[in-house]
Formats: structure tokens, C-alpha cells, sequence
């Protein structure tokens, strides 16, 4: 009988496609210095392999993780594609967490090298001697004469590079092999690994990248905004290796104005981010005066899109906001909100409407909500319910857990409260921790904080559950304003008649000048509960 060809699903394969394929397509890096380096693919795969023949010199075996603490830069690319491709795991790390996370999670991972950025040349400084399993930390940079001094023993990644011959082939792997690691943020215990294999990621890369999901190609110039250490930043530097898309790595300034120069200078067509990235951009736009010209589409995840946002980017800038939902757990792409043919028909504002929610689950992933017992619900778009998801790129098991993090029939439970419609449209109604339930009845902190922030004078908001002696719970508002405005609590608490039930609205309104953001972008609430959780309590 005849057959067919097969071959293993590697992120080599990606690189090399690349380097063949599109070997001149530019690659424009900000550095840690703030200058500006352009290359290739063709350049990053040949020192992706160089990489390679480095590591193995340094004592790396399969398998070994080497970790990097680093913002969005060719380096940094070079190592994604060059740690994976020899059969190591590339483990990154986000650099905002606290130093004792920092250390717990690189001693669970067991890394045995670390390639870091000078920005955070004094926190490895103060970490190296609670890193026990680092053989090698790696400067990522050419020779630093002031980083050598206070660092006795470090390798320097121009260096290693340069050592190697342009040679190097890549290694047969099983496609079965781990080749990424990434830890999830959450508020309460210690982080969690999620070990990614080369074949989820493989068809991920290709999940991800359909028409109806982020659509990416040749002809497109993407920046990634979202952090290389953020869930491989989405995928996008597989999916851009995959395509051979021109990227442009905006370094560690991701404030409005930089991103304006660097989307107007490098004539991005599309990004990725969270919501409070795209909040600055929205205010450097207006302040210089731009009109993003280039820029055509942004996929936008982490946390809620508000209706405001999308609208004020079409509306004034044409651009498209893509809203997706994911986690570090599901690689992350779960789902991503393109709309449907009989879509056409609707009103713009119809449309705009339904883009709000985080959209439907691509081939390679199926979204399910059952109740607190486990039994299904209906996706009848109005049925709230615990979301849960299996698929080709889900996690099993959590790294150097014993037991499935799955449900006893295979589903991962998400942590999240959502709506799911006959189409598939799913709505985050909340996270079940975030959820406020007043008098019995639920209350959603997504759709509270989606009215306070198109109020005009607000420019960030949070909605809290705060204790009440009668009611249980009561909404509260934490509230940012933009800035030259003051506007009060009554003014605020007005804007909710009519778009929402009386018993909804919430109780009062807090200004303050920031809100406490993570290091994906997403607002701690669990510190908003602790400082501002008890004060209706003598008032109730």
C-alpha cells in the first residue's frame, strides 16, 4: 500500500525553514542600550545553530534547561530558536517577579544556564549564590569590562557565538521532546511550570496563525509588544519563523511613545499586547499626533478589551483589535474573536458588540462550561459556567508533578466563569475568584470595569468585591483618571444608570493615580481587595 512521508514536528524546523526561505526579511531589534540592531532570519538561524555547538561545548545534554531572563530582542530570538533546536528547554523567565519567586522557580526548573540582559546584571548578582543548579550565566552581550568586574566567572553570548563554526547541523530530535518552559503568574502559592514539547508547539504554530486566527505573513511586519517571557509571547516568534514575517522587537520600552516611533519609523502592520499597552498608545497617538498609518490590526489578550478601546482604534485610526483569550497553560491560544460570514449583516455597532467577547476556539482546541459538580451546561450564549478546555496544545501535567492536572475525563479546568454561544463565541464573565456575589446573585467585575472605563475622565479602572454586612459582597471601584481630569464619585456611579441593573452598580468609586499591574500587564486584585476590601464594612 502506499504511504506517506513523515517527519517530526521541531522548532528547527521552523528556523530552518526560515533561514532558507526568507533568510534576507529584516529583523529590527531595540537593544538594552536603546540602539537599534537589524539582521535577518538568515543571520538568526546561523547563530541559532552556532548557539547550538556552544551549549554542547558548555556540557548541555538533552533536555537540560537553560533559562533567560531578557526582554523582546534578536538575542533573545537567537536563544528561543537555538536552545530548543539542540534539544535543550528554553525557560523564561519573567524578571518583574519577586526575588523569591525568582529563585524558587529557577531551582524547581533545575536550570543549568542562565542568559540574562544587563538591565538585570544586579538581581543575578544579588541571586547567584541561591542558584545552586547554574553552571554557566551568559551576558547577553559582546565583552562588558564592568559587568566581568562584578561578576567573577561570566560567559559573554557574542563571545560564545563567535567561537563557533557556521556549520553546525541541526540535530535529529523526537518530536515528543520537551523543548520550552514556562511558569504561570499566579497570585496565591508558587508558580507552576508548564513544559511545552516541540510537536504542541509545532501545531500550535500552525493553529494559531489560520486565517480566522492571527493571520500572519510574508508581507506582514509584526511587533510583538506581548514579553518574550510572557507564554512565548504568544507564539508569534514560531509563528513569524513559520511564515518568514519581518518582526520588530521593540526592547525593554514599551511605553506609548516609543511604540508610536518604532510602529511609524519600521511601518509596523500589526502587534500584540495587553489592554494597558494599548491604553498608552492610545494617549502617545493623540499626544504626537500620529496616525499609525501602517499599522492595520492588534490581537489584544491577557485581560478584558474595553468596548471603548476597540471602537476609538477603529474609529480614529483604523485599526482592527482582535480580541483572543489564553493561558500559559494552553500555549496560550484558546480562542480568538474573527467573526462569522452571517456577521456581515449586522450593524456596525452590532458587530462591534460581539467582538467585545474572546471569540471561538480554533481547530486543535474544543471549550466546554459545566457546573460546580461537573456536569455540562448548555452553550446557549446566556448559561454562565465553569470554562474548561482540552485540545493538542493543553497541558497534561504540570513540570515535576506527580499527578494530571486534568479533570478525570481530560479537560483542564480554566478558573474561569464564561457564557458559550451555539457558535461558539465564548464571553469571560469573570475569573471565579474575582466574581462578586451579592445577596446570591453574581455580579461581573469584567463588565463593571468595561462601563467605568468609557467613561471620558477614566482611565483605567478595577472592580473589587468589598466585604458587606448584609449583602455579603458589594462592587467597589478602584479608578484612574486621565490625567488634567478630577472627576467625582457620583459622576462615575451616573455613567452605570441604564447600562446595567440598579443592584449591579456599584457602591463607590476610589480614585487613584495607578493601579498595581503584574508583570504580564494584568492589575494585582488581590492587593485591591486587601487594601480597599473592608471598606464598606462600617458603612453597611
Amino acid at each position: 500500500m502506499p504511504s506517506m512521508m513523515t517527519q517530526s514536528l521541531t522548532i528547527s524546523s521552523l528556523i530552518e525553514h526560515a533561514g532558507r526561505y526568507h533568510s534576507q526579511t529584516r529583523i529590527v531589534s531595540v537593544e538594552t542600550d536603546g540602539t537599534t540592531t537589524r539582521t535577518n532570519w538568515g543571520e538568526v538561524e546561523q547563530n541559532a545553530r552556532r548557539l547550538v555547538s556552544a551549549l554542547e561545548k558548555l556540557g548541555c545534554e538533552t533536555s537540560d534547561r537553560c533559562a533567560t531572563i531578557a526582554w523582546n530582542n534578536r538575542r533573545h530570538l537567537e536563544i528561543y530558536f537555538g536552545v530548543a533546536g539542540g534539544g535543550f528547554v528554553c525557560h523564561t523567565i519573567n524578571p518583574r517577579l519577586f526575588p523569591e519567586q525568582l529563585i524558587y522557580i529557577m531551582n524547581h526548573a533545575e536550570d543549568k544556564v542562565l542568559f540574562f540582559d544587563k538591565t538585570f546584571l544586579p538581581a543575578v548578582v544579588q541571586l547567584r549564590d541561591h542558584l545552586p543548579t547554574i553552571q554557566h550565566f551568559v551576558l547577553m552581550s559582546g565583552y562588558d569590562e564592568e559587568a566581568a568586574q562584578q561578576f567573577e566567572g561570566l560567559l559573554f553570548y557574542d563571545d560564545l557565538l563567535a567561537a563557533e563554526p557556521d556549520d553546525y547541523v541541526w540535530p535529529e530530535l523526537d518530536e515528543m521532546l520537551p523543548s520550552s518552559l514556562c511558569y504561570t503568574s499566579g497570585t496565591t502559592g508558587n508558580p507552576k511550570g508548564v513544559q511545552y514539547l516541540h510537536r504542541t508547539t509545532v501545531l500550535h504554530t500552525l493553529g494559531a496563525n489560520q486565517p480566522d486566527g492571527l493571520a500572519l505573513s510574508a508581507k506582514d511586519i509584526m511587533m510583538p509588544v506581548v514579553p518574550m517571557f510572557h507564554a512565548n509571547a504568544w507564539g508569534i516568534p514560531y509563528i513569524t519563523a513559520a511564515q518568514g514575517t519581518s518582526l520588530v522587537l521593540p526592547g525593554p520600552n514599551l511605553d506609548g511613545e516609543s511604540l508610536v516611533k518604532l510602529i511609524d519609523g519600521e511601518g509596523v502592520t500589526m502587534s500584540a499586547g495587553v489592554p494597558t499597552i494599548w491604553m498608552g498608545l492610545l494617549q502617545a497617538l493623540e499626544a504626537m499626533g500620529s496616525k499609525a498609518e501602517t499599522l492595520t490590526r492588534s490581537m489584544v489578550g491577557g485581560s478584558a478589551l474595553p468596548s471603548s478601546m476597540l471602537a476609538e482604534f477603529r474609529d480614529k485610526y483604523g485599526v482592527e483589535l482582535i480580541h483572543g483569550w489564553g493561558m500559559t497553560e494552553t500555549s496560550p491560544l484558546g480562542s480568538l474573536n474573527q467573526l462569522l460570514a452571517k456577521h456581515a449583516a449586522l450593524s456596525m455597532d452590532e458587530q462591534a458588540k460581539l467582538r467585545e467577547g474572546q471569540g471561538r476556539p480554533p481547530y486543535g482546541v474544543e471549550l466546554r462550561l459545566v457546573d460546580d459538580e461537573g456536569n455540562r451546561l448548555p452553550d446557549d450564549g446566556e448559561t454562565q459556567g465553569n470554562l474548561q478546555i482540552r485540545g493538542h496544545w493543553i497541558v497534561d501535567t504540570y513540570f515535576g508533578a506527580e499527578t494530571s492536572a486534568l479533570t478525570e475525563d481530560g479537560w483542564f479546568d480554566t478558573g474561569d466563569v464564561a457564557t458559550i454561544d451555539p457558535d461558539g463565541y465564548m464571553v469571560i464573565r469573570d475569573r471565579s475568584k474575582d466574581i462578586i456575589k451579592s445577596g446570591g446573585e453574581w455580579i461581573s467585575t469584567v463588565e463593571l470595569e468595561d462601563i467605568a472605563i468609557s467613561h471620558p475622565d477614566i482611565a483605567n479602572a478595577a472592580a473589587i468585591a468589598a466585604r458587606h454586612k448584609k449583602w455579603d459582597e458589594r462592587p467597589l471601584i478602584i479608578a484612574v483618571p486621565h490625567e488634567g481630569k478630577t472627576p467625582d464619585s457620583d459622576a462615575i456611579l451616573s455613567h452605570f444608570k441604564d447600562r446595567i441593573a440598579k443592584w449591579q452598580i456599584p457602591d463607590e468609586v476610589i480614585f487613584v493615580s495607578e493601579l498595581p499591574i503584574g508583570g504580564t500587564g494584568k492589575v494585582l486584585k488581590h492587593k485591591l481587595r486587601k487594601e480597599y476590601g473592608d471598606l464598606l464594612w462600617d458603612k453597611s
